[in-house]
């Protein structure tokens, strides 16, 4: 019930540890890239990480060496296609979305709201998070390529932070 054999229980304390730390020497090796969460790829990546990681712990039919072999394809894959996503604008747009515009102005972008299935109660409570409580307060309401939702709460003359987000003029209407 508690455990099937002494020798599971001792292949975890040997095998867990070695195998973390050749993931984190992995990690240091591959840089901070690696396990950043800027888009929806990265996050697929480190779950990837942590889904092989502990088949390497618990899964008695997966050698130490075919699971370290294992991270360290996956951290490869993630280095060059980082690396090339830098480098090359159609890999970058490959696996990279855009960030969307979800409220400008005080005013939703509903047609972009409705392309990536958020509600104006997603929007709400994002500004709440924000400790807002009414859309006029908001320059704008941006969901991210990561999935999160970033509230402005006042746009520079500049503007700086809405570089990349796309700003449809004619798709907005009122809250």
């Amino acid at each position: 019930m508690f455990f099937d054999t002494w020798h599971g229980l001792i292949r975890v304390l040997v095998v867990g540890p070695l195998a973390y730390l050749a993931l984190i020497l992995f990690l240091r090796i591959s840089g901070k890239r690696t396990l950043t969460k800027l888009n929806a790829f990265d996050l697929v990546v480190t779950v990837a990480l942590g889904s092989t990681l502990s088949s390497i712990v618990l899964t008695k039919s997966v050698a130490l060496l075919e699971g370290v072999l294992a991270l360290a394809t996956l951290i490869g894959l993630q280095f060059l296609i980082t690396w090339s996503s830098v480098r090359s604008p159609r890999v970058k747009a490959l696996i990279k979305s855009e960030p969307t515009l979800l409220a400008h102005d005080g005013r939703l972008v509903e047609g972009a709201m409705r392309r990536q299935r958020m509600t104006r109660d997603d929007v709400l409570a994002a500004l709440r998070s924000e400790g807002l409580d009414d859309l006029s307060q908001a320059a704008a309401v941006v969901l991210e390529t990561d999935g999160s939702i970033s509230v402005l709460k006042a746009l520079s003359g500049r503007g700086d932070g809405l570089n990349g987000v796309a700003r449809p003029e004619t798709d907005r209407s009122r809250s």
